[in-house]
This record gives C-alpha cells, structure tokens and sequence, in this order.
C-alpha cells in the first residue's frame, strides 16, 4: 500500500504557491489571497453543475442562472418547468430536479442559509458526498476532503497506485485525505482540481511544470500516463426508438411533459415510443406520417438511434414555437427536432 511522504508540509506548500500564480479565472471562485470566501450558493450551483460536464460548457449556464435567479432564495420560487427549461443542455437532468428540491430545502427550513458543516450540507436534497465536502471547504474553510477525477487522477499518479480505477476508489480518497490540513483547505482543494485539469492531465501530461513531481511515484517511473489503471468497461448497450415532429396548421411543434420519473423526467420532449431494442412505433395520433431520417445520441448508460417521423395535424400537446423549441429542448430532442425540420 502506497505510504504518506514523510514531508507532506513541503509538498503542500509547492503546491498552494503554485496554485497562487496559476489559479484558473472561473466565474464562481474567488481568486487565491484576495482574503474573503466565495457565495456558498455559488459554489453550490457551480458543483452541481459541473458534474459529468466541462467547464467551457457549464459557464454560460452558470452565468444565466445567477443573473435570472442572484440567490438561493430567488431559485428556490422559480417554476419546476421554468428551471428544467433553463437547464436543457445540460444534461443529466435529474441534477435540475435535485437543484430546485435543494433550494427549496435551504430557503424553507435554514432561513436561506446554507449549513456550514458537511454533515448539514449531507442532510440537503441531492447533496451527496463530494458536493458537501467542495462546499465545506471551498465555501466555508472546512477541512474536507475533495475528491473528484481530477484529484484521483493527481493521487494515482502521486503514490503509483497499481488498483484500478474504479476499485481504487477509497484508497485513492484515503490518500487526498492524508494531504489534508486546516491550513488553506478551499485553496487546497481547487489546487488539486487545477492541476488535475491542467498539468496532470489524463493524456500528455505537463510533468515539467509540475510543481510536485518531487514526490511522485509516477514521475518516478518514467510511465505517469500508465496511472490510474483502468478496469475494462462493458460494451455499452444501444436503443432503438421512434421520435415524431407534429407541427400544427401555425408551424408549431407538439411537445409533451415527460414523467417526473425516469431518464429526463420533468423535462419537455418530443412524443416518442418506449426506448428499447425493439421499439413500439405506434404514432401519437392518426396523421400522414413520413420518414425523414435518424439521429443518434449517446447516455451515459446507453446509445440510441432515434428515427424521426413527422406530419402536420392536431392533438393534446403543449405547442410550441419552433424557435422556443430549439432553444429549450433537451439535446437528444433537438437533434430529432431538427432532423424533422429538414
């Protein structure tokens, strides 16, 4: 088992004077040294939505979402339909839904306050264990122990850990963990971040402007890019199913509310038929349906081929111009809708 550094001191130090002159400008983060701790709503919003998405991506959102809705408060009273539209592109919608339920959460029973403990923050909706403890740190100086890809990866390589990833889990969060101090933990723990995503890459890593290469087994090596191992993942299962573009007499396009539950529940979609490796293709409603095309997109736990029919009729649906359309369907739903379209 991988030992602690005898200097863990030392190691800390290169690493937090390293992060004060190449600390990444983010929209939600107060720079190193400026002396006062960043919004924990911010730092809140930021998290959730950089889960399982890139920074470039989730900025504008984040940027849209604080100028419509400036506090946890004001979030807290919008429309369930108005946040899920606000989020489609996002993706991994069931982070909108936990986002408003959270809200909601800290304005009704904390005064709007969030909890300043990972053990208070743990008890909100959606909460879960890394979210707790960025916010703990980052927002409040705890000293939690954050541990995202980024940082496993930075851990991997830092004491050469031979179990793969996903098995290595705790011992790689056992290993940040033995780095933690109280000095600096919110500095600490986006210095790890950063240089996961900027020197210690996952491929071609920058190793020679590391500040930290000193005291890594990886480095060491001569093979950092072998790090984390990687347990073989399963082939990803692919869906078949049918989408259909309805548009009205006024060139609108029929949309539905999908069910709160299940994959993209709460948010509007295309009419589409179960998504399986044999789909039911019974239409919506009686019209001249043709062909016009497929789009494909990929889950997280699966890919989908969509094939796009559409027609000009009339039926119970929530309808809606194109354009609105465009701009605030989920990205599977656009392709469809686009696909229809031309």
């Amino acid at each position: 088992m991988p030992s602690v550094p005898s200097d863990v001191p030392a190691l800390r130090a290169a690493l937090l004077d390293w992060y004060d002159v190449h600390a990444r400008s983010l929209v939600w983060r107060t720079p190193p040294g400026v002396g006062t701790r960043p919004d924990p709503y911010r730092v809140w919003l930021s998290e959730v939505m950089l889960q399982q998405t890139t920074t470039p991506h989730a900025t504008p959102y984040f940027l849209e979402f604080t100028r419509r809705w400036p506090t946890v408060g004001d979030l807290a009273a919008v429309e369930d339909g108005e946040l899920m539209a606000a989020w489609a592109g996002l993706g991994y919608y069931a982070r909108a839904r936990n986002l408003l339920a959270c809200a909601r959460a800290v304005a009704s029973e904390h005064d709007g306050v969030f909890p300043d403990t990972e053990e208070g923050l743990l008890a909100l909706p959606g909460v879960g264990a890394y979210t707790a403890a960025a916010v703990a740190a980052i927002a409040f100086g705890r000293a939690a122990n954050v541990v995202d890809g980024n940082v496993e990866r930075v851990m991997a390589r830092l004491f050469a850990v031979e179990t793969p990833v996903p098995a290595a889990r705790p011992e790689l969060r056992r290993l940040a963990g033995s780095l933690i101090r109280d000095e600096r933990p919110g500095d600490w723990a986006q210095a790890l971040m950063d240089l996961g995503a900027t020197v210690c890459r996952p491929k071609s890593p920058f190793c020679g402007d590391c500040p930290i290469t000193r005291w890594c087994a990886g480095y060491a090596s001569g093979q950092p890019e072998r790090y984390p191992l990687k347990t073989k993942k399963a082939e990803r299962p692919h869906r078949h199913g049918f989408a259909w573009v309805l548009r009205d007499d006024q060139g609108r396009v029929g949309l539905v509310r999908r069910p709160d539950k299940g994959l993209l529940g709460g948010m509007l979609g295309l009419p589409t038929s179960d998504w399986s490796s044999t789909p039911d293709a019974a239409p919506p409603v009686p019209a001249g349906w043709r062909e016009a095309g497929a789009i494909e997109h990929v889950f997280t736990h699966f890919s989908l081929t969509l094939t796009v029919r559409t027609a000009t009729g009339q039926g119970e649906f929530i309808w809606t111009p194109v354009e609105e359309a465009l701009a605030g369907l989920p990205t599977v739903f656009r392709k469809a809708l686009e696909r229809g379209l031309a």
